[in-house]
């Protein structure tokens, strides 16, 4: 049986344990880490033997959000967890971006790593704790890794940075920075943020980097004094003399091919590229080397280094892009509104051969998303989908639902916008944006985000101010480094960072990036940040140029909403015995009605005529009786003294048989019967809450004071005998 080890370390005044030897005994690295009572299971596996016939490292992270974490039972049909909600792919995302760039490039054993949530106490969050539970599994197991990864939260509240603030003090952070890196350098940064300025994230950062270091320690530590021997791989190793010959019969024609593609487009640059490596792998074919140890694969391989490299080379030294821009400059800008007819809200962004459209759709408040997972959020006001299909890079594949990918890039875009979008009592609607990806060649998910910026102002939702992306990149060589603004497909596949920024003309709401190296230093994150910005602006005068500001106006296929408050011991009267009340009402006048429990009633209606409606029948429903107020109400009772009239639902008044007519009625069903509605007027309202009607004071046109005055005598009158003795006795 294995020793249980314990180890603690302090993370920005928090204590964080993590515990290993007692769970998962046989998984190449297993840990528990906790903090408060968060806790979650982390298991780092490497399969024994490489996979075959393939040319990537097959890493695979999974987080299992166990709903028996915080004690509840799914909401699902079959009671059991299913498919990933969206909380989960993105924390298994966040969680494999630090890790990746720290496998050996050349790994082709299957590297396995699942997270499974044990305790969740609503206070501590558990994605930072992903993190360094991944790292602290693969440290101690016996797979080849360039780890550990620190990792923390970095709040900012009230102006002063927090290290892993609880979710309650999330709410009231202007920050949200979930960051992870090394010992020297951050590696991968995921945040949003209510536009907060360039100069204070990267503050943050430093803050958040130093802060980490204590949890870095503890997994050095742990991997020296528990630590397995790590698994013996063959490195992929180029044959020398290949690459000579292959560098060889390329000659200077690489450098030819690669200016000649500077100034034409994507489709004809790969298509000249692709030729010059066809003709060079032929050319080995065709001479059928004797006892040769490589393949075309292998030549591909060179090939595609000397390609790289001459493509870095140009950017480095004479600081031409493969399209022929600089490092600042942005391709070609473009925006457009009201695509759509008949959507509510809709807009087109394209900057080069990226091109996305956003379509808005707005809803009433009981649309919104509800959410059953571990956080204490239950549901989701703002949505946004992001849709990423074949023919956007001229492919072809099957289509099998939303993959991690579209998922990840449709949060983002949601982070960069929610900063900016009115309160729930300022616009009452559930929102929902999708961003349909029409061609691509880089950062479709900044597209996205200025796309949706152009929908959400088109359809006339008041955001506080635009907001813009962009995406930068980096090229270096250890000694010369170069900022790329607005990278392409290209620069992103052969580049060493992504880093994505999106905010407005005041600060920045978004930001995510992801570094194939090592690391970055702040220099150059303070440069990619300032470029960043000035680009942002650009983008965002092209998004005021196509709408200068949101329409005053909704669509008039966009409902409208009316909101009224009422008695919360109401709600009752509009909702009706089993749903009967509301629903009648919805039918007959084609609204929509949400009630909060505080009293709250939205109406939602295409057109103004059945809101108004709406209004009036539910204010009938939950107006409060008045002395003298005049109402149209249904008989509901007949007796020989007179008639019950029901005013709003449960409430009655007697209507006395005096005063049913403007005549002397011999009985009650001369004049009524029970079903008919009649106007009529409260003279009286008792302690005991008993209500006096009368008929006669709507026939006859009197003031309270009349209808008082003439009721008075009879009611006296009753009270002293006829009334009393037509009663049959009780037994």
């Amino acid at each position: 049986m294995n020793q249980i080890k314990r180890y603690s370390t302090v993370v920005g005044n928090k204590p964080i344990t993590i515990e290993t030897g007692k769970l998962a005994g046989q998984a190449g690295g297993a840990v528990t880490i906790r903090q408060g009572d968060t806790m979650l299971l982390a298991t780092a596996t490497m399969s024994k033997h490489p996979r075959e016939g393939i040319d990537f490292f097959p890493l695979s992270v999974d987080y299992e959000e166990r709903l028996y974490a915080a004690g509840r039972i799914p909401g699902s049909f079959f009671r059991r967890e299913g498919r990933p909600p969206e909380s989960a792919i993105l924390i298994s995302r966040l969680t494999d971006r630090p890790l990746r760039p720290l496998f050996p490039k050349d790994l082709r054993n299957d590297v396995q790593i699942i997270l499974t949530a044990l305790s969740h106490d609503q206070v501590h969050n558990i994605d930072i704790l992903c993190i360094l539970g991944a790292s602290t599994a693969l440290m101690i197991s016996d797979t080849p890794w360039g780890g550990p990864v620190g990792a923390v939260r970095v709040g900012l509240i009230d102006d002063e940075f927090v290290i892993n603030p609880t979710i309650p003090d999330m709410e009231n952070s202007a920050l949200d920075l979930r960051m992870a890196g090394t010992a020297d350098a951050i590696i991968m940064v995921e945040a949003g943020a209510s536009e907060v300025p360039e100069a204070k994230v990267l503050e943050a950062l430093r803050f958040g980097h130093e802060a980490m270091q204590p949890i870095i320690e503890l997994q050095n530590q742990m991997r020296a004094e528990i630590g397995k021997s790590k698994a013996e791989y063959v490195p992929e190793a180029i044959d020398e003399v290949l690459r000579e010959q292959v560098v060889e019969r390329i000659g200077d024609r690489l450098t030819q091919a690669v200016m000649e593609t500077t100034a034409i487009d994507r489709e004809e640059r790969n298509r000249i590229v692709d030729d010059l490596r066809n003709e060079i792998v032929d050319s080995f074919l065709e001479e059928e080397v004797e006892e040769a140890d490589f393949g075309p694969q292998d030549v591909r391989a060179v090939f595609g280094d000397e390609f790289k490299a001459e493509v870095r080379r140009r950017i480095l030294e004479e600081n031409i892009r493969p399209d022929g821009r600089s490092s600042t400059d942005i391709r070609p800008l473009s925006a457009e509104v009201g695509l759509s007819p008949r959507a509510h809200g809709s807009g087109l962004f394209q900057r080069g051969e990226t091109q996305v459209l956003t379509v808005a759709t707005l809803g009433t408040p009981r649309e919104e998303q509800t959410l059953d997972g571990l956080y204490p959020e239950d549901s989701k006001r703002y949505m946004h989908h992001y849709n990423f299909p074949p023919y956007s890079t001229g492919e072809t594949w099957p289509l099998r639902g939303t993959r991690r990918r579209e998922i990840g890039h449709g949060a983002l875009a949601e982070t960069a916008l929610r900063a900016v979008l009115p309160p729930m009592d300022e616009f009452p609607y559930t929102l929902r944006l999708v961003s349909e990806v029409l061609s691509s060649n880089g950062s479709t998910s900044m597209a996205s985000v200025c796309g949706s910026t152009l929908a959400l102002m088109d359809t006339g939702v008041p955001i506080t101010a635009p907001v813009g992306g962009i995406a930068m990149g980096l090229v270096t060589d250890g000694t010369r480094s170069a900022i790329l603004t607005d990278i392409q497909g290209m620069e992103d596949h052969l580049g060493d960072m992504d880093f994505k920024v999106a905010g407005t003309v005041a600060g920045i709401t978004a930001l995510q990036m992801d570094i194939k190296i090592k690391g970055i230093s702040y220099d150059l994150l303070q440069q990619a940040l300032d470029q960043a910005r000035d680009a942002r602006l650009k983008v965002i005068d092209v998004i005021l140029e196509a709408i200068p500001e949101p329409r005053p106006e909704l669509s008039p296929f966009a409902p409208r909403m009316t909101i009224i408050q009422v008695d919360p011991e109401k709600i009752g009267a509009i909702i009706g015995p089993g749903g009967k009340t509301i629903r009648a009402i919805q039918d007959e006048y084609d609204v929509k009605i949400d009630i909060e429990d505080d009293g709250t009633v939205y109406i939602a209606a295409v057109e103004g005529k059945a809101a108004d409606l709406t209004l009036e029948r539910i204010e009938a429903l939950t107006k409060e009786i008045e002395l003298g107020e005049i109402y149209t109400g249904k008989v509901v009772r007949t007796t020989d003294f007179g008639a019950f009239v029901e005013l709003t639902p449960g409430t009655d008044g007697l209507v006395h048989i005096s005063q049913l007519a403007d005549f002397h009625a011999h009985s009650v069903e001369d004049v009524v019967q029970v079903g008919d509605e009649i106007m009529v007027m409260v003279t009286d309202i008792g302690a005991d809450g008993k209500i006096r009607l009368s008929r006669q004071a709507v026939l006859q046109g009197w003031s309270l004071e009349e209808a008082q005055q003439n009721d008075r005598p009879k009611r006296s009158s009753n009270r002293g005998g006829r009334d009393r003795q037509r009663r049959p006795r009780r037994n």
